[in-house]
Order: C-alpha cells, then sequence, then structure tokens
C-alpha cells in the first residue's frame, strides 16, 4: 500500500441532551471536541488528536466564531497549522472529507480532522426565554488560514416572491415527482410516508438518532396537533428536523501514520473516490423539477472512480432533509426506493437521526464508517446535498485500500452539456399552466402559496397567493397542467 493512501481511523459523535435542569446543551466547540475525543478513543490512537495538521469545520448556524478550528484545537491540545471554516451547504461535510484526503494523499498533511457541531436546540429555548447563551467568542481579527466560499442559491423573482428556503422548495419536487409519475397526491403521500417509515426504523436502531422511534405510514402522513402540515403536501414529520444540538468528527490520516501510531487494521476505513456538481443555481432555470442531472453525473463519475457498480454497495446514505430529496437522488442513481436489503440511509436521515444544519453529512461518514467496519469487506455510498437540491458531492468508501488510490473529480463541465437551463421569465404576465405548487403553513394554518407556471414559449415563471380560496383550491384540487394567469407582482389567477 502507498504510505500516502488516505484512510479514516476514528469517528465520533456527540449530542447535547442533558438529563434535568434547563436540558441546555455544552456550546457547539464543546460538543465537537467530545466527538473528536470521542474519534481519537475509536481510533485507540489518542495521540491523534496531538499531531492534527489542519482542523476543519462545517459552518454553523447556531453560533458564530470566527475560527472554529483554532477554538477546537485549543480544546484538544493541538497546534495545527491550518484551520477551515466552510461555505453554507449539507454538501461541505462530504467536500471537507474529499480535501482532506486529496492533502494526505499528496504529502500536504499527514492528520486532519474534520468537524461539525450545532447546538440549536439550546440556543432556540433560550431565545425564547430573551437569553442569549454565554458561549466563546472570539476577536474580530481572528481568521481562519482559510474560508469557504458561498455562491447565491436564488434568483431574483424567488427572492422577490419569497421563495427561499427549503421547507418551500422541497414540496414543490415532491409534486413534480407525483405529476411525472402520473399519482394522486394520496398515492404519493402513501409513498413517501411508507419511504419515511423505513427511515424511523433504521433511526431506531441507530444509538446516535436524536429520536429512536420506529413511524408507521399512517403516523407520518396523516397530519395533526404534532404533526401540522408545514409546506403541503408535507406535514411535520416529512421535514428535517434541525431543533438538535449534535456534533460528528472524522480523523483522515495516511496509512502510514495510522500504521506508525498502532490504530488497528480493522479500524481502517478507506476514501476511495469522490465526484463533485452542482444543478442550476436558481431553481428557476431547472431543465426538470424531478431531476438532477448534477446526482446523475457525479454519481456515476464516483462509482467509475471507485472502480465499482451500484450493485456491489453494501450501504448507501441518501441525503434526506425530504422525501424528495431521496426520491430524486435514488431514481438518479439507479437505487430502488423499498429494497430492505439495502436501506437507503444509515442513520434514519435527518427528519429522524437528525438535521444539525450544514453537518448531517458528518454524522452519515461516520455511521458508514461504523457500518462498513461491522460488514467487514464491503463498500458503501455517501450522498450529500447544499441548498434546494443545488450542490452535491458524492463519496465512496470501503474497508479495502482503492486499487488505483483515493480520486475525485469536479464534473461539472459534462453536467452542463448534458442538461440546458430552462429559460426563465420573470417579468411574465399573462396565461400560462401549472407546474407544480405548495401551500406554505404557519402555526394557525396557510398563508402563502407558490406555484411554478410555464409560459406558452415554455419559460418558467413563479406566481404567489395568499387568497385564502385559492389556497384551499391548491389543496383540495389537483391542478397539475391547468391554465391559469399570471397578473402584475407575480400574482397568481387561477381562473
Amino acid at each position: 500500500m502507498d504510505p500516502r493512501t488516505p484512510v479514516i481511523v476514528g469517528v465520533g459523535q456527540a449530542d447535547g441532551r442533558v438529563e434535568g435542569g434547563d436540558g441546555s446543551s455544552p456550546e457547539p466547540v464543546d460538543l465537537m471536541a467530545a466527538a473528536a475525543r470521542a474519534a481519537g478513543e475509536d481510533a485507540s490512537a489518542r495521540s491523534l488528536l496531538a499531531r492534527l495538521d489542519s482542523v476543519r469545520v462545517v459552518s454553523l448556524l447556531s453560533w458564530r466564531y470566527q475560527d472554529p478550528g483554532r477554538l477546537l484545537a485549543e480544546r484538544l491540545g493541538a497546534a495545527p497549522r491550518h484551520t477551515l471554516l466552510t461555505g453554507v451547504g449539507g454538501n461541505e461535510p462530504q467536500e471537507l472529507v474529499t480535501s482532506a484526503a486529496r492533502d494526505v494523499a499528496a504529502g500536504r498533511a499527514d492528520v486532519v480532522l474534520v468537524a461539525g457541531g450545532e447546538a440549536w436546540r439550546t440556543r432556540m429555548k433560550a431565545k425564547k426565554r430573551g437569553e442569549r447563551p454565554d458561549w466563546t467568542r472570539q476577536a474580530d481579527h481572528v481568521l481562519p488560514s482559510e474560508i469557504g466560499e458561498d455562491v447565491p442559491l436564488s434568483s431574483e423573482q424567488e427572492k422577490a416572491v419569497g421563495l427561499v428556503m427549503p421547507v418551500q422548495h422541497y414540496p414543490i419536487f415532491e409534486q413534480a415527482l407525483r405529476i411525472a409519475a402520473g399519482r394522486t397526491v394520496d398515492e404519493q403521500l402513501d409513498r413517501s410516508a411508507a419511504l419515511w417509515s423505513r427511515f424511523s426504523t433504521v433511526a431506531a436502531g441507530n444509538p446516535h438518532a436524536w429520536t429512536r422511534e420506529a413511524l408507521d405510514p399512517a403516523t407520518i402522513r396523516t397530519p395533526g396537533p404534532r404533526n401540522r402540515w408545514v409546506g403541503w403536501p408535507y406535514p411535520k414529520l416529512m421535514n428535517s428536523n434541525n431543533d438538535v444540538d449534535q456534533a460528528s468528527a472524522l480523523l483522515v490520516c495516511s496509512a502510514e501514520v495510522a500504521g506508525s501510531l498502532g490504530v488497528p487494521r480493522e479500524r481502517w476505513v478507506f476514501p476511495h473516490a469522490a465526484a463533485r456538481a452542482h444543478d442550476t443555481y436558481a431553481v428557476t432555470e431547472r431543465p426538470a423539477l424531478h431531476r438532477s442531472p448534477a446526482i446523475r453525473v457525479a454519481g456515476r463519475r464516483a462509482l467509475e472512480l471507485a472502480g465499482v457498480g451500484i450493485d456491489d454497495l453494501a450501504a448507501v446514505d441518501l441525503y434526506s432533509c425530504f422525501p424528495s430529496a431521496v426520491q430524486v437522488a435514488a431514481a438518479e442513481l439507479g437505487l430502488p426506493l423499498d429494497d430492505d436489503a439495502l436501506p437507503l440511509t444509515v442513520t434514519g436521515g435527518l427528519t429522524f437521526a437528525g438535521g444539525p444544519w450544514n453537518n448531517y453529512v458528518g454524522h452519515a461518514i461516520a455511521t458508514m464508517v461504523a457500518r462498513l467496519r461491522a460488514e467487514g469487506s464491503a463498500t458503501g455510498l455517501v450522498s450529500a446535498n447544499g441548498g434546494f437540491l443545488t450542490k452535491h458531492a458524492i463519496g465512496v468508501y470501503g474497508t479495502e485500500p482503492p486499487a488505483e488510490g483515493f480520486r475525485s473529480q469536479d464534473v461539472q463541465d459534462e453536467v452542463e452539456r448534458e442538461a440546458a437551463p430552462t429559460p426563465a421569465a420573470p417579468d411574465h404576465v399573462g396565461p400560462g399552466r401549472v407546474e407544480s405548487w405548495t401551500v406554505v403553513h404557519g402555526r394557525e394554518g396557510p398563508h402563502q402559496a407558490f406555484v411554478a407556471v410555464r409560459t406558452p414559449d415554455e419559460a418558467r415563471t413563479w406566481a404567489v397567493s395568499e387568497d385564502p380560496d385559492v389556497l384551499t383550491a391548491l389543496m383540495e384540487r389537483d391542478v397539475a397542467g391547468e391554465k391559469v394567469a399570471v397578473r402584475e407582482g407575480s400574482r397568481l389567477d387561477l381562473g
């Protein structure tokens, strides 16, 4: 084996549930430190933490640290020469593992810590009490060695009408899936509830899952006081659960270092390959709202680089913020939704295992490592998704070293050759037909509809409405393909 072969030798997960008192969690950096120490124990080599060359942290939402990597290193007694803070996106944990593997293979680093954590539940509880947690603050001049970039994920029209949140977009994708398949709303709800029920069963067996209760499909799909509509046709139990306090840590090093420190060979899991790409940043310009060319191309390339096929996988974790994300990814990768021998999650997904904002995939990779170790000789795939089914990173992992070393590729050029953007018509006023839609609810009931409209020349625009009669009609009648009118200000007229 090449001594520079990158290998994951330790994984750790932590949560901040505290019995008694006010149930407050430690602050995010302390959760990450707990996960990192657990990773050192998992590797049977705590000395790895003192040898960190680089600490790379996924962007946080529950607290702003100037340089969380440096702060985390201080908690661990390490002095890395490099720290990194990512941009925003659920794709970032996989991107960090990819970059760590590349740097180790090239000799730019020997030991890298990839970490992420949130204490959102505790932060929101404090906010409700009118308090601000007394968590660590760093001076403004403290900066990481490297800061990831963010890109705009919404068009000007999308921002103008308020279509800027995942809970608005993913129900629209769900509707597009059912319309393309010719299913009724109830048939699609049954399909997604069955999928999510299987995910909850996996979470029930995951010791690190936030919610460990297997739920039947009827419980998941039926709205009620504890399962209200959020973005129709999704009730709460089909939405990512960000109200968690969780952290993960992954230790990536060279095979040479792992061997020199006596990390047992059965703890080694190798990053085999990775690929990345993005669909059009503006959802308005997607060729189809139920497809993802980027997942298809990146998934195919990651498997090719790893030298395996989809049928060779012993485990899979597809990014699962909402059921539509899993269904789109499964279709693009050629995976069935209901294969009991190959569930599409190893954690239970963001609804049940927990969705700590940008860092869910940190937990997915940690759980995948444990799963592959238990399998013995096995290969697994993890998909990561940022934005609105926008930015995608695919990783392939195995217990045996990759035959050709770790390989990764950005396949954006190929995605753009395969999928031409749909023209946007932000100023369209006049007739069109309904392509997909959602009705967004608050705690008091429905309050706004977002409707994707195709113009007579097949461009796409958006129409909105707050009219109670229109909202009711959109929930009670299947208006897919119906003729509508878009008035000034992107207002919807059902006619």
